[in-house]
């Protein structure tokens, strides 16, 4: 089951990301000296149940997309996706590319440049759960929740 984004949220987060880099740094809530441009949380495709959930082919298909809107590429080095339940993924030696996106796969594969593994053997996104991308200082990123109702909820957290 996939989870998409709205359109009219990446519109506010992209109108939100322009006004913010009219203001001085310490207003746009940014790290001066450092920005990343706009890094989200941008799909998620949640588990399966049931007979063969957890199967590598079935955590294969289980992810959770972190798209980068700006023009430069962001070195997520040292950033970190979690779930509700304190599963983890950090991001080893990863640059995203300028306006691209990857997905974190939950099974076991090959990593590419748009596509990582968590090469584990056991469902992480559930059917009602929590996606958190935190950045390489632990200040959250991008929160996206969702249930078995299909209800999504969007928390913009410190945004680079």
């Amino acid at each position: 089951m996939s989870v998409s984004v709205l359109t009219t949220v990446r519109r506010l987060t992209a109108a939100t990301a322009v006004v913010g880099a009219a203001l001085p740094a310490a207003a746009a809530g940014r790290h001066s000296g450092r920005s990343h441009g706009v890094v989200y949380i941008s799909d998620v495709r949640h588990g399966a149940t049931g007979r063969g959930a957890r199967s590598d082919g079935a955590l294969d298909q289980q992810w959770v997309a972190v798209t980068n809107e700006s023009r430069r590429a962001v070195n997520l080095n040292g950033w970190t996706l979690s779930d509700a339940a304190g599963h983890t993924f950090t991001f080893r030696h990863y640059s995203l590319g300028a306006r691209a996106t990857v997905r974190v796969h939950i099974g076991v594969g090959h990593d590419t440049g748009s596509d990582l593994f968590q090469d584990r053997r056991s469902q992480v996104w559930d059917k009602s759960d929590t996606a958190k991308l935190r950045d390489d200082r632990g200040r959250l990123v991008d929160q996206v929740s969702w249930n078995r109702h299909r209800t999504t909820t969007r928390t913009g957290g410190h945004r680079h």
